[in-house]
């Protein structure tokens, strides 16, 4: 059974190409939103498996969102990730919970591996 992803990124083509790459991957998409407050949701009404979240979200900080959703009940796997390298650490994602943080240069490898396995 694949692995269900939700995408929180306000960047639609970010999304597009995250999907694509999931997808390609063997993940299941099973939903995208473009806020925080959107993804957060979405994350409860969708109850995915992990969630790709971004830094730096127009309505909420990613990283406070990213410590609610490891919260959640069913435990989610949560990555996050940036057009900047240096938005946060691989160490200090890890701290809150999340299983990491990849650029988003890098999903289509790191990312994706954190996504399919975790930390």
């Amino acid at each position: 059974m694949a692995i269900r992803v939700l995408i929180v990124d306000d960047d639609p083509a970010f999304r597009a190409l995250a999907r694509r790459v999931m997808v390609h991957g063997g993940l299941d998409v099973v939903g995208e939103a473009g806020t925080a407050g959107d993804g957060a949701d979405a994350a409860n009404a969708l109850r995915p498996d992990a969630v790709l979240v971004d830094v730096g979200l127009p309505d909420r900080d990613g990283v406070s969102l990213a410590g609610d959703l490891v919260a959640l009940s069913w435990h989610p796997r949560i990555v996050l990730t940036s057009t900047d390298p240096d938005a946060t650490s691989p160490d200090a994602a890890r701290r809150l919970g999340a299983s990491g943080f990849v650029p988003k240069h890098e999903l289509p490898g790191a990312g994706l591996d954190l996504l399919l396995h975790g930390g």
